[in-house]
């Protein structure tokens, strides 16, 4: 099995509302991948379709090489939603026993990985405190736990970095590293931008329903460059002038946005600017962040 998730044109409607209109995506075994996507885009409705907890008005598609909703690969899968309301009454550890038992495991399983869990996501001395005694932080590292305990080939993460400080984010970083190197499969659906960009390997761009754009996330930002242009007079010529270098300008006074695939033209944008005498005051290039990118993609969707 390579594809740990397959999809082909999936669609979810809700009477009259369209919530997924055409999804159609491949997960790799060991593959980091990042769905992003505005409030209401359908992640959500995405990750409930692929846990098998709302079925597709149309389309096919397959997690761990089953069918949607095959009760037989649940257990195979690890889930941490961003919404979680967990046994209040019940320890660290007591927590994860009562889902290890639902799972089906055996009390030495249990034994074995739970204090392995415990201590992975640095809950080792909270084992015998009960979850209302938790911040929020804690409760986010518990319910990683949990959704580690079956050993999975495929974790879903919904916001797994919510109310987490800096050392929380970097240990869920450093699980997920720990996951990828496994050969676990994780599928990371998060507004932290700045986490997805030092964490997954690919990202998906999803708005109203629709895949816009799916990449390696190196390649969605490799080269490119983002160029600022202080003039003293802004003319027609210079606008039409620069689109041989990008058709990707923006426009605010005296000031030109532009964005160029290779920093190598530099210094002749430079040059060729000077010559027409509009006065060149600055030029500041500076490198696109994931976050600038998926605010453009969206955009341009619309």
């Amino acid at each position: 099995m390579t594809n740990v998730i397959e999809t082909h044109h999936l669609r979810k409607e809700y009477g009259d509302k369209v919530a997924v209109a055409d999804l159609t995506l491949q997960i790799e075994r060991g593959e980091v991948f990042g769905f992003l996507g505005p409030n209401g885009a359908g992640k959500t409705t995405v990750v409930k379709m692929l846990l098998g907890l709302a079925a597709p008005t149309a389309g096919t598609a397959q997690v761990l090489g089953r069918p949607l909703g095959d009760t037989s690969i649940r257990a195979r899968i690890g889930f941490l939603p961003e919404h979680f309301r967990f046994h209040e009454w019940l320890q660290g550890a007591e927590f994860l026993d009562l889902h290890g038992q639902l799972l089906g495991l055996t009390a030495g399983q249990r034994a074995k990985r739970i204090p392995r869990l415990l201590n992975l996501v640095e809950l080792g001395d909270a084992a015998g405190r009960r979850l209302s005694t938790f911040s929020k932080g804690m409760l986010q590292r518990i319910g990683l736990a949990q959704a580690l305990l079956p050993d999975p080939d495929l974790v879903i993460l919904d916001e797994p970095t919510s109310g987490l400080d800096p050392l929380g984010r970097r240990l869920v970083r450093d699980v997920i590293h720990q996951l990828k190197a496994a050969g676990t499969a994780v599928f990371l659906n998060s507004h932290l931008l700045s986490e997805v960009e030092v964490t997954c390997d690919r990202v998906a761009f999803i708005k109203e329903g629709r895949i816009v754009r799916t990449a390696r996330l190196g390649a969605l930002v490799e080269g490119l460059t983002e160029v600022v242009l202080q003039v003293g007079q802004v003319t027609p010529e210079l606008l039409e002038g620069l689109r041989r270098w990008s058709q990707d300008l923006r426009v605010d006074g005296r000031r030109i946005t532009m964005t160029i695939q290779d920093e190598e033209i530099l210094p002749h944008l430079s040059q060729w600017v000077v010559d027409q005498r509009v006065g060149l005051y600055a030029l500041t290039p500076q490198q696109i962040s994931l976050e600038e990118l998926f605010v453009r993609v969206v955009e341009a969707q619309a």
